[in-house]
């Protein structure tokens, strides 16, 4: 197998991932941002004010985009099904 097949494998998973987990991330940077902020101008120094929104914010992306993201998924994994004849030469 040439390093070609490897290169745009190791691609298609790197933009998989990022399509996947960047909804949720950002996401969790802005609720975290957001709340630090609410934290540094009332000087409220909460661990459960970070931790609780932030879940609850997680959860609620994961409920909107979940089918998305599960098609997706869906997606990715039959085009490498359908390519493994490529990969076993």
């Amino acid at each position: 197998m040439s390093t070609d097949i490897y290169v745009r494998l190791a691609r298609d998973i790197f933009v998989a991932t990022l399509k996947l987990g960047g909804p949720i991330l950002a996401v969790a940077l802005t609720v975290g941002v957001a709340i630090s902020i609410l934290q540094a101008v009332t000087q409220i120094q909460e661990m459960t004010l970070t931790f609780v929104p932030k879940v609850v914010a997680i959860g609620l992306t994961v409920l909107v985009c979940g089918s998305w993201m599960l098609r997706s998924l869906a997606s990715f994994a039959e085009s490498l099904f359908r390519r493994i004849p490529d990969y076993v030469q």
